[in-house]
């Protein structure tokens, strides 16, 4: 019953806070207009006898409102090309973000537990890791062959990175107590790996996850919009979110771009939130904390 109330506040409040920022892009976006308008003449001379003059006043007018915005979602719900953005973004993220955990997982297991592994592995992976993952778009569309490989490789590297570190930083701060008390009662290094290690490492694994999910989305929308791949698929580009987004650019279609982001945002948010769900269940002992 209290997690029942705690979720209805949680909603409620976050409901709100995005009906107030709603109402506040609505009214910034349509503010330049609303103050030329003879109304609001003694706004202007206000503003002036401050020293701001009405061109140079940091309006955000050029950006669409929400309620052009909303028209615009209409007119692309029913595209075939948008929903095909989405499959293609959703594909190459999960692709990405599954081989960076396959991959991730047992070396950064093995970066924590081998001294060997560590001293091989660990100073190539900190020379690579602070390399932005867009810097390898122009590398990756050169040397993989085709234009779906290099994205999906930019689209690992990421993810990889944060996973291995956070693989890395669970593993070490497990409590060196449980390894003596394991030691103690005579298991084997293959006991202390399942039954301490593994589920010491699990939080790290999903909170390293849930965040590389999120970083994985951003930099596949970037690699779209670099690459420039994707079909065409109906009206509007089937290349992906990224590609979708570049293309509203060039054709001036302001209102499409927001639907773009937007589009992302969710897409990013339930894929994290899945991730975060699917956790819960996998370090049960976390929730009676």
């Amino acid at each position: 019953m209290a997690a029942r109330k705690f979720d209805s506040k949680a909603l409620a409040k976050g409901v709100f806070s995005i009906l107030v920022f709603l109402v506040l892009w609505e009214i910034g976006s349509r503010s330049k207009q609303w103050i030329a308008l003879d109304a609001f003449s003694w706004l202007r001379d206000m503003l002036e006898a401050f020293g701001f003059r009405s061109k140079y006043l940091p309006w955000i007018g050029a950006i669409p409102a929400p309620s052009a915005v909303l028209v615009a979602w209409k007119d692309v719900l029913f595209d075939a090309g948008y929903w095909h953005s989405w499959y293609m973004s959703g594909a190459r993220v999960f692709g990405g973000f599954i081989a960076a955990m396959l991959v991730g997982i047992p070396f950064g297991l093995a970066l924590a537990v081998s001294r060997t592994v560590h001293g091989i592995g660990f100073p190539v992976f900190e020379l690579l890791r602070p390399i932005p993952p867009l810097a390898w778009v122009p590398a990756s569309i050169i040397f993989w062959p085709t234009q779906e490989l290099s994205i999906a490789f930019v689209t690992f590297l990421d993810a990889f990175y944060t996973v291995v570190i956070n693989v890395v930083g669970g593993a070490k701060s497990i409590d060196v107590r449980f390894f003596q008390a394991a030691q103690s009662m005579g298991s084997s290094k293959a006991d202390i790996f399942r039954r301490v290690i593994l589920p010491g490492t699990l939080p790290s694994i999903v909170v390293g996850s849930a965040v590389g999910m999120g970083i994985t989305w951003e930099v596949v929308v970037a690699a779209e919009m670099i690459s420039g791949g994707g079909s065409q698929v109906g009206g509007t580009s089937g290349g992906g979110l990224g590609f979708f987004i570049w293309n509203s650019y060039v054709g001036g279609s302001y209102e499409q771009i927001v639907v773009g982001m937007i589009s992302i945002g969710i897409a990013g948010y339930i894929s994290s939130e899945l991730l975060r769900h699917f956790g819960k269940y996998l370090t049960p002992w976390l929730r009676l904390r």
